[in-house]
């Protein structure tokens, strides 16, 4: 059986700040809707992009959200799982929208435009590892080519344990 691990929340921080692929859950009055998009990180948020009309736009503004990222690998029997949970708000701040452009902009790979930038506010953070002595940022296939690592001399002192 593979072991399970605790991750920090700055382990979690990290892994999401790499993250380039998401799903975000969404209630709608059909019931929940888990929608796979593009996102990225500014400050203590996941930005995403979407078009006024869709499920996102129409049902997230002000909504409690569940957000998640991992990665999975078979062959080795290891992998992780991030959850960031809290509320959705519209940017509609013109300040803030360049400033998110210029940072962090989300990057649809959809096709067509995405004016709507909802901020998805983190209240929580949490993750899980499965396997021993590994390092699942350096392994993540394909990141954002610069993370902010956690503080700290040693970024995962469980992966030895």
């Amino acid at each position: 059986m593979t072991e399970l691990f605790e991750l920090t929340t700055s382990e979690c921080e990290s892994l999401l700040r790499a993250g380039i692929v998401g799903r975000v859950a969404v209630s709608t009055p059909d019931g929940p809707l888990i929608i796979p998009l593009n996102y990225s990180v500014s400050d203590d948020a996941i930005m995403v992009r979407t078009t006024p009309d869709s499920m996102l736009g129409t049902h997230a503004q002000d909504a409690v959200f569940a957000f998640e990222v991992d990665h999975f690998d078979y062959p080795n029997g290891r992998g992780w799982s991030v959850l960031a949970r809290g509320r959705c708000e519209l940017i509609n701040d013109w300040d803030e929208l360049e400033r998110t452009e210029e940072v962090s902009a989300p990057r649809p790979w959809a096709d067509g435009p995405r004016p709507v930038v909802l901020r998805l506010a983190w209240d929580e953070l949490s993750g899980r590892r499965l396997g021993r002595g590994w390092d699942p940022l350096k392994q993540m296939p394909v990141r954002r080519m610069s993370p902010i690592p956690p503080p700290g001399p040693d970024r995962w002192p469980s992966a030895m344990a």
